[in-house]
């Protein structure tokens, strides 16, 4: 732990903790007990009746579960902890990320009915990547089915031997009514918000016994002079085991396992007592580069430390404006003052700051280290920026997030509202960094990227309920292209007589695939003697250009064509670079007819991460997308796919591939090039052209 770090305000000190966990495995009822059993609210509200501090976006409350990071802080002991409650969901894994940003520990909620799921897994694993303290908490003991112990074991086996018991519950299902706090060896029975002590009983002493010794020995290890003691006395005394634990936790050698059911109050006081004796402290070393000379520093959290934060998360409030969440690493920020923003180089006007609460925003005039605030409307900035000391520009680790996988066209359900549709995703844009937009001009639509169907529905009730700007989603329209894989030579003559002077122009052009990897057009002039006069030719090439942009099969556009003008013929009078013009447009119709049109379609090149056991169904299903599989690798958590996957494959596949491995699979994907499509499928997309065509002609 650092030395000498100060907490200068009214508090002791300040702990940021985030609540991680699989969806529904009680984040949220537990945030709103911890803060119940603490004096901060007076009334326990429920994710049933949409009543809790956390939940308050109308889209959790209708779908009654958590898509916003949310920070809901109490107060203990004279020290300020900071809970941040994260989705458990994986479409929203990026504000989960932005939370553990903040955070200074993890507790991973595990339900004991459920056991671990994949949710558990991920948060872990970013524990570990980010170097985060985590510890577990089994929750819903309460319930029937649910076992603490067998939960336990899984927690070991899964995450390893460094997670220890240090709670252990006294009953199961509907008779569970204390708990016994293992590290002092003392047993507790829990009624309303009163812990009475109890004798352990009988039939789970042993069981206690063998946990405390589990303990001990894990915590001897964690230090030479704790293990010198452990072997000279045969155990440890209790405030040895606080301290190693302590360490332990801070390290992340250990990780605490506690017990709860937040809906009955058990547990709850008890590891508010363990956030304040054993959590580690908010006063973390951060890595930074100070932007003038690049050098890497270690920004420790001290108040008497030049003023230095990190942008974590933006809130696109349709009335607020932006609302930028951060959290204070070094020094302390005063309204009314100016910042620096390092990554935008540009300096921001700090007029207010506030403490959230949930929805609400408590005004305040300063915040310190180690702290979480917020500011409204500050010109520059967005998530992952550093704000700091214009004296002292540095900047924080970049905050890193998963790349969307699922992208689908929105179209405005009402003319006129294209431009309430643009503001409302420019706004989501800000404060979701999980979140792309493109333009489709090809088919003058806009596109949609996120991490999965139930994300990319989010998104639409936000720009709904907040922008009054209603959508609907449809799968995007795939950019195939047309080529040729024959050769043909044509005459393309127009000519025409209307009274004064008419319009003349004959070209002979040979049509042919090009064959050197250029998608782009190759015009060769090969006129020779005058036939065409030099200054039609450019007509004839500009002509070859604008026809290009729609294929004879569908109307798509044509690549990998080459064509070569090299006889002709012209009048005097009557021709024009408009005449040569039209002249091109007749031969390139009627060569690309006589050269054996394709339809290509767009190949991605796809990597799917996937468990061992889930191979043979991944492959299976790549196959039955038209996939071609490359290769496989073997990675250290996952074993790897490579293939090559048509587009129009994939746009549901982020949906399917869950289905398949349990939420355990992702994948990347990037544009491989363009390939012939098969002949069936051909047909299929031309009497699709041609129905929408119909369509569009009503």
């Amino acid at each position: 732990m650092v030395k000498g770090v100060t907490f200068m305000g009214k508090y002791k000190g300040i702990k940021n903790i985030v609540l991680l966990g699989h969806n529904g495995c009680g984040k949220t009822t537990l945030a709103e007990a911890l803060l119940y059993s603490n004096g901060t609210i007076t009334r326990m509200g429920t994710i049933e009746e949409g009543t809790t501090v956390s939940d308050y976006d109308s889209e959790e409350r209708k779908r009654k579960t958590s898509i916003n990071t949310t920070i809901l802080p109490f107060e203990r002991s004279s020290v300020k902890i900071n809970l941040i409650d994260t989705p458990g969901y994986l479409d929203f894994i990026g504000e989960m990320l932005e939370g553990m940003r903040a955070a200074d520990s993890a507790v991973i909620c595990v339900s004991g009915r459920s056991g671990l799921k994949v949710g558990t897994e991920r948060a872990y694993e970013y524990c570990k990547k980010l170097s985060l303290p985590r510890s577990f908490l089994v929750t819903k003991l309460d319930v029937e089915n649910s076992k603490f112990f067998d939960t336990y074991e899984d927690i070991k086996n899964t995450f390893g031997l460094g997670a220890v018991a240090v709670q252990y519950p006294i009953g199961e299902a509907i008779n569970f009514e204390g708990y016994v706090d293992i590290i002092s060896e003392t047993a507790y029975k829990v009624v309303g918000k009163e812990e009475i002590k109890i004798d352990i009983p009988e039939d789970i002493r042993y069981e206690i016994e063998k946990l405390h010794g589990e303990l001990v020995e894990s915590i001897a290890e964690t230090s030479e002079e704790l293990m010198k003691k452990y072997f000279e006395e045969g155990t440890l005394q209790e405030e040895d085991i606080i301290l190693g634990l302590v360490e332990g936790f801070t390290s992340g050698e250990l990780s605490p396992v506690f017990c709860s059911s937040a809906i009955n109050g058990i547990g709850i006081n008890a590891l508010s007592k363990y956030i304040i004796d054993i959590f580690p402290k908010g006063d973390r070393v951060y890595k930074a580069i100070k932007t003038q000379t690049s050098e890497e520093i270690e920004v420790y959290t001290d108040e008497e430390k030049p003023f230095a934060a990190q942008i974590f998360k933006t809130i696109a409030d349709p009335f607020v404006g932006k609302l930028s969440m951060f959290k204070v690493i070094s020094g302390r920020l005063t309204s009314g003052i100016s910042v620096y923003n390092a990554n935008k180089e540009k300096e921001e006007k700090i007029n207010a700051i506030y403490e959230l609460k949930g929805k609400n925003q408590e005004l305040i005039s300063e915040i310190f280290a180690g702290d979480i605030g917020a500011i409204a409307k500050l010109q520059y900035s967005s998530t992952g920026d550093t704000l700091c000391d214009i004296a002292m520009p540095i900047n924080f680790e970049k905050m890193i997030f998963p790349k969307p996988t699922m992208t689908m066209a929105i179209i405005p359900k009402n003319k006129g509202d294209e431009e309430k549709v643009s503001l409302g995703l420019s706004k989501l844009l800000e404060e979701d960094s999980t979140f792309r937009i493109s333009r489709d001009i090809e088919h003058c639509e806009t596109n949609i990227s996120g991490i999965g169907e139930t994300h990319l529905e989010i998104l639409v009730g936000k720009l709904k309920n907040k922008f009054g700007a209603d959508v609907i989603l449809r799968i995007p329209k795939v950019p195939y292209r047309e080529t040729i894989k024959a050769t043909s030579d044509v005459q393309g003559k127009h000519k025409k007589q209307s009274g004064g002077h008419g319009q003349y122009g004959d070209v002979h052009i040979k049509f042919e695939p090009r064959d050197d990897g250029n998608d782009e057009l190759l015009f060769v002039d090969q006129v020779v003697g005058g036939v065409v006069p030099r200054q039609y030719i450019p007509a004839v090439e500009k002509g070859l250009k604008e026809c290009i942009n729609e294929g004879v099969l569908a109307g798509y556009p044509v690549i990998r064509l080459k064509a070569t003008l090299h006889y002709g013929s012209y009048h005097s009078v009557d021709s024009s670079e408009m005449a040569f013009k039209l002249a091109t447009s007749i031969a390139y119709k009627k060569g690309l007819e006589q050269a054996m049109p394709v339809i290509l379609e767009p190949i991605m090149r796809v990597e799917v991460f996937t468990p061992e056991n889930k191979m043979g169904d991944v492959i299976g299903d790549l196959n039955r997308r038209r996939g071609r599989v490359l290769g496989m690798e073997n990675e250290k958590d996952n074993n790897k796919i490579i293939a090559e996957v048509p587009l129009a494959e994939m746009f549901t596949y982020t949906t399917d591939l869950k289905a398949l491995t349990g939420a355990r699979g992702y994948f990347d994907m990037e544009f491989q090039g363009y390939e012939e499509v098969p002949p069936s499928e051909m047909r299929n997309i031309i009497n699709s052209k041609h129905k929408e065509a119909d369509l569009a002609n009503l």
